[in-house]
């Protein structure tokens, strides 16, 4: 029998913070930046309490180093930014992709390029947070549209960090970050998250970056009978480099990125609303999904037949949702604020349908519903 939930009045960074400390994050490094502080102010509070260690680095570049460096003893650990610091963790964060490193990186996005504006929302890092390290990986980045879902998303980040050793971005904004709502929570006890795949064989027969059925290697925590190199180098199964060998070069990259997207059908998360009957439907994530589905139940009411579509999962892409919705719509509108970036997403991914794909999109300013409304009603008319 589940234990009731307790109801309580939170801020979504400070959601956030209990999602990790319900998830069994007991390590935070972090560098004070807007509009992510209250995560960190959190974290430092109450990690002590349940036994857990909090550091402020020197510079957000070691703060994401210090992250990893307790994942690899064995504790699952996490990292808050904004944009210009979490441009700065580019590097740190391709060593864990190329290491495997288990972690949690939230983003609460707010107005760029540069130092933009620190306390405005925006969305413009969709991008950046599958692509912003260079070469050839597979990313998981989630995002939240409400404050219960920082609780929740934030959990589910910690969850699959350690089902397939991967840093999981948690991109959330301004908006869903400092707005207040309800949060139920469940006993602590309740809340079960992974823990990494470790290994079952004896220390002399263990291949550190050898992949189980999913593709994910078990890990040895550092200072275990396991010896094994954390190389971000081109490495082999036995974790020694192998810069001047091809094949294995291309194996360890096609590992890299096939763990992900081989099982993305357990990690890709949706919402759908109305899609049975829509002849119109508003694809929208993180805070402007909020006016986005108000106008797609004002469209309704004035009889549009419009529905409405949510990845919670960015990346992996839900390609073959979207490729269903395109091929029962007539259109599609996608709703971002940034310069139009997913809308790319959802566009390829609907090239086989029928349906035609609008981008409404700007930088910086929140839509309201009635603006979003308006263009529902626009694209009714041409198509």
């Amino acid at each position: 029998m589940k234990g009731k939930k307790t109801v309580k009045l939170m801020q979504g960074n400070e959601a956030c913070a209990e999602g990790a400390i319900a998830a069994g994050v007991r390590f935070f490094a972090g560098y004070p930046i807007t509009p992510s502080n209250e995560i960190a102010n959190i974290m430092a509070l109450r990690l002590p309490e349940v036994g857990g260690k909090f550091i402020q680095m020197e510079d957000e570049i070691a703060s994401l180093a210090a992250a990893i460096g307790a994942s690899l003893t064995g504790v699952k650990a996490m990292d808050a930014t904004s944009g210009p610091g979490f441009s700065l963790k580019m590097e740190n964060l391709g060593l864990a992709y190329m290491v495997e490193v288990p972690l949690v990186l939230v983003n609460v996005q707010r107005v760029g390029p540069s130092i933009g504006m620190a306390t405005s929302p925006a969305q413009g890092d969709v991008m950046q947070a599958r692509y912003g390290s260079h070469g050839d990986y597979a990313s998981i980045v989630l995002s939240p549209s409400s404050v219960q879902e920082m609780f929740d998303l934030t959990v589910r980040a910690v969850d699959l960090s350690e089902r397939f050793r991967v840093p999981v971005i948690l991109l959330a904004d301004q908006v869903v970050g400092h707005m207040r709502q309800n949060v139920a929570i469940p006993p602590y006890e309740e809340i079960k998250t992974a823990y990494r795949p470790e290994p079952d064989v004896p220390p002399e027969e263990y291949h550190p970056y050898r992949g189980n059925e999913k593709g994910v290697p078990p890990f040895a925590k550092f200072g275990s009978p396991y010896h094994w190199y954390a190389n971000s180098s081109a490495h082999n199964e036995d974790s020694f480099q192998a810069t001047s060998d091809y094949v294995v070069a291309r194996a360890l990259i096609e590992r890299l990125t096939n763990k992900i997207m081989k099982n993305k059908h357990e990690i890709i998360e949706v919402r759908g609303e109305f899609l049975d009957d829509a002849e119109i439907v508003v694809v929208a994530y993180g805070c402007t999904a909020i006016p986005a589905k108000g106008a797609v139940l004002k469209a309704r009411d004035k009889g549009i037949r419009a529905g409405f579509f949510r990845p919670l999962v960015l990346w992996p892409a839900p390609e073959e949702e979207i490729g269903e919705i395109a091929r029962k719509a007539r259109a599609i509108i996608v709703v971002e604020m940034n310069m139009g970036q997913y809308f790319h997403v959802v566009r390829e991914a609907a090239c086989k349908g029928n349906a035609e794909v609008y981008s409404f999109a700007r930088p910086v300013e929140v839509f309201s519903s009635h603006e979003i409304l308006q263009k529902i009603m626009e694209v009714q008319s041409i198509v």
